[in-house]
């Protein structure tokens, strides 16, 4: 039997929270504080984190499982937490394949690991967890909000940095954007979406940049290999050293497509019911706020990202919209899209022997390139026993093909 997270522990215990994706998590955490949780970012040593994991979870096991459970038994290890006033959260979704089946392995880690004692909270929209932990719906809302101005500012990043006149502009303005959300969630103004919105594109529109063209690089794959830097080995900011731009979809296209899956379970087997209606009016709110934001980008001249109805029309013609295994269609709609937007070199980051992903990623490669023959696509596996020098040879060649072109 694995220990209960119970509302006593709300005042006594420390939430430890996986690296994934920044800012996104920092705003998440002050979400949590809102509602009276205290919770911890954990760090990016990742040489111990693989050890770790390596030790808890069975190498067959998909790789963004052995580094997020590493992750945490590496923090229960390192002696600064008190382990009996601490607990792990995990996302999980419910669906397929990692985001599901996380919680089981890494309750498993913590026995073996001897401490079974230290609880396990999934945090999930389905009531999946018999722990005493919960979100009220307004802090619900303020996640929502969180992950726009994390994908705001994670794109407005990535158009900047790369061309920057001045060193390290690009980070003090990300740094004053992301405090400054981060101290607004326990107020009503973090709902402003569209003065939120502003403020964030004013900051960055300050920014002094070249006009040297820099090949553009789409980052597709797993979603924790697609964002964690700790699992792709730092490849957003490799792309910058090597003299790219790297150009990422945001979180809230993963979250949308989780909620569209009601419905098409309505379109495609008729089932559904209050799900479906539930999800198509929950999506189509999201979408709105979508819509403003890239408003928004577009009048502070940034590059914006494309409404989601154009990224599911995407998959038209390549994958039926009932893949949902792994990160299911919206992984090859993405790499089309890319395409139909000229950014023709793209780096899929996926687990080695991840099957949903070879489907959805690798096997949609030849597809692509019929229909796109500049299509320059470079499938990267991670994986313990993967070398970073070799991933990076990879990317090398794949961005010297760019170049050529």
């Amino acid at each position: 039997m694995f220990a209960k997270f119970t509302k006593d522990m709300k005042a006594t215990h420390t939430i430890l929270i996986p690296t994934m994706i920044d800012p996104h998590f920092r705003f998440m955490q002050g979400v949590l504080r809102d509602e009276g949780y205290k919770s911890v970012l954990l760090g990016e040593n990742r040489q111990n984190i693989v050890e770790e994991g390596l030790r808890s979870v069975h190498n067959d096991m998909c790789y963004p499982a052995l580094l997020v459970i590493g992750q945490f038994i590496d923090a229960l290890k390192s002696g600064e937490f008190d382990t009996h006033k601490v607990a792990l959260l995990i996302s999980q979704t419910g669906g397929g394949c990692r985001a599901s089946n996380y919680i089981n392995l890494l309750r498993k880690a913590l026995e073996d690991s001897g401490f079974s004692y230290v609880p396990a909270i999934s945090l999930n929209f389905g009531s999946l967890d018999e722990n005493e932990f919960s979100l009220g719906k307004k802090s619900l809302l303020k996640l929502f909000a969180a992950i726009f101005y994390g994908d705001l500012m994670m794109g407005l990043y990535n158009q900047c940095k790369p061309y920057e006149k001045i060193k390290n502009q690009t980070n003090e303005i990300y740094e004053l954007c992301a405090e400054r959300i981060k101290n607004l969630t326990d107020q009503r103004s973090f709902f402003n979406l569209k003065k939120n919105f502003k403020f964030i594109l004013s900051q960055f529109a300050k920014i002094e940049r070249d006009d040297k063209p820099r090949i553009k690089v789409g980052i597709v794959g797993e979603i924790y290999l697609k964002y964690s830097p700790i699992g792709n080995n730092g490849l957003n900011a490799y792309l910058i050293r090597e003299n790219a731009e790297p150009v990422n979809t945001g979180l809230m296209d993963f979250v949308l497509t989780c909620i569209y899956d009601a419905v098409y379970d309505k379109q495609l087997y008729g089932k559904g019911g209050v799900a479906y209606y539930g999800s198509l009016a929950v999506a189509k709110v999201v979408e709105f706020f979508q819509r403003m934001m890239i408003k928004q980008m577009k009048c502070f001249g940034f590059r914006a990202p494309s409404p989601f109805s154009e990224v599911r029309a995407a998959a038209d013609g390549y994958i039926g919209h009932g893949v949902k295994m792994g990160e299911g269609w919206l992984l090859t709609a993405e790499m089309v899209e890319f395409m139909r937007h000229g950014i023709q070199n793209v780096v899929c980051a996926q687990p080695f022997g991840c099957l949903p992903n070879h489907i959805i990623a690798r096997g949609m490669i030849r597809k692509i390139k019929q229909n796109y023959p500049q299509a320059n696509i470079a499938a990267i596996d991670y994986d313990p026993g993967a070398s970073a020098v070799n991933q990076e040879n990879r990317i090398k060649l794949m961005l010297a093909n760019a170049n050529r072109k």
